[in-house]
């Protein structure tokens, strides 16, 4: 066996765990989305399934968990209203193909030059936006309780018994209790028992009109996909660390311009099943690193386990209350903020403490390109300005008038 191989399968019950758990959590995720993307829960599951085994695959990460997104799903509705369901395929092509072309040269391995602080801001400003997102799913008594159990238990016992998959344990739980206590929780409700079905119709268009809608979706979908694969990164080595599983010298990172091409194929094939352009999920690769995940392994059994959720046990998954869901990611959110380097890089200077700031702020206002963009424009800004004062006190101007008395 390889040594690709061998990495892909070490650890396999750990990171089968690891992959259950984040099927659950991705399960209404890939409906939510799916629908409002415009295209359909259907084409939301398809995209999590096909999207999410071959970024698996063919991607760069360990950890990384691919499909439909909340920022790329914003992204995606004006197209939708504009060009309809055969514009969003479309899209998904033009942007499977730039981010191919940004693997061939080499674009991804520039985002590792990002400031610390700008991720950090970056990182916080999605974990508040998913949690924004799942208080609808709160709408009375019962299910707030249960949210907020579920995520103080995961919190918990994740710190507590790192290896136990706590949170998909916990869905069980609140899934049994709510039929046999009938606690009325809403829960996901009917799947679609289907996967999308191979269609070329929507090449028949006219693609020069999509092209700068498929360079913004492409430009989302690296930048998500490379800031999560690089928080997942730092997400693992400190639960390595702190587990003493093994050196920080250890520790293997990501390639970026691998992950760039596994996006870039996952987003070539998937509109050909009528799924929606896809991306790393931050969310869920956080569910993922927090549930024990070691390998690709797990990413891939997250969609394999979807498929089979989907053709078979679907009756079953749609009494799943979403309450619990909401739980499961409110402690994700919690997980996700690094509390301490946040405090840290406030204090260590103003332009990590501003950069920070507006990152945060941007990402949890408007949008994550908009955020990154003035983010490093605040970093550079400051740095040019830093940089400036200090070279005015080294070489201090020199006075013309006095030079000429002398």
């Amino acid at each position: 066996m390889s040594v690709a191989l061998k990495s892909f399968f070490r650890q396999p019950l750990q990171n089968f765990a690891a992959g259950a758990t984040v099927a659950i959590v991705a399960l209404p995720l890939a409906l939510a989305f799916g629908i409002g993307s415009g295209l359909g829960a259907a084409a939301g599951l398809t995209t999590a399934i096909i999207a999410g085994l071959v970024a698996a695959v063919f991607g760069g990460s360990k950890y990384q968990v691919s499909g439909p997104t909340g920022a790329m799903t914003v992204v995606l509705i004006p197209i939708f209203s504009q060009y309809g369901a055969p514009g969003v395929l479309g899209v998904g092509l033009i942007a499977g193909g730039l981010l191919i072309l940004s693997a061939i040269l080499r674009i991804g391995q520039h985002v590792h030059k990002l400031p610390t602080a700008l991720i950090e801001g970056f990182t916080a400003g999605i974990a508040i936006v998913i949690a924004i997102s799942q208080l609808q799913f709160l709408i009375d008594f019962n299910s707030s309780i249960s949210a907020l159990v579920i995520a103080v238990a995961v919190v918990l016992a994740s710190r507590k018994i790192p290896r136990l998959p706590i949170s998909l344990i916990l869905v069980i739980v609140a899934a049994v209790l709510n039929s046999a206590l009938n606690l009325e929780l809403t829960s996901i409700g009917e799947l679609p028992a289907r996967i999308g079905d191979f269609s070329i119709g929507f090449l028949n268009q006219d693609f020069t009109k999509l092209v700068f809608a498929g360079i913004a979706v492409a430009i989302l979908a690296a930048l998500e996909s490379l800031l999560s694969a690089k928080i997942a990164d730092r997400m693992a080595l400190a639960l390595q660390t702190n587990r003493a599983e093994k050196s920080t010298a250890d520790f293997i990172s990501h390639d970026s311009n691998r992950e760039l091409f596994g996006q870039g194929l996952a987003n070539l094939i998937v509109p050909f099943f009528g799924g929606v352009p896809a991306t790393a999920a931050l969310a869920r690769t956080a569910v993922n690193v927090r549930s024990g995940a070691t390998s690709k392994l797990a990413s891939a059994v997250h969609a394999l386990l979807l498929a089979v959720i989907v053709l078979t046990l679907a009756p079953l998954v749609s009494q799943i209350p979403l309450a619990a869901l909401a739980g499961v990611l409110f402690a994700t959110c919690f997980n996700m903020i690094n509390f301490g380097e946040l405090r840290s890089l406030a204090k260590e200077s103003v332009t990590n403490a501003a950069v920070l700031a507006v990152t945060f702020i941007i990402t949890v206002s408007v949008d994550l390109i908009a955020a990154v963009i003035s983010g490093l424009v605040v970093s550079l800004t400051l740095r040019h300005r830093k940089i400036a004062d200090r070279l005015d006190r080294r070489y201090p101007p020199v006075n013309s008038k006095e030079t000429l008395g002398d």
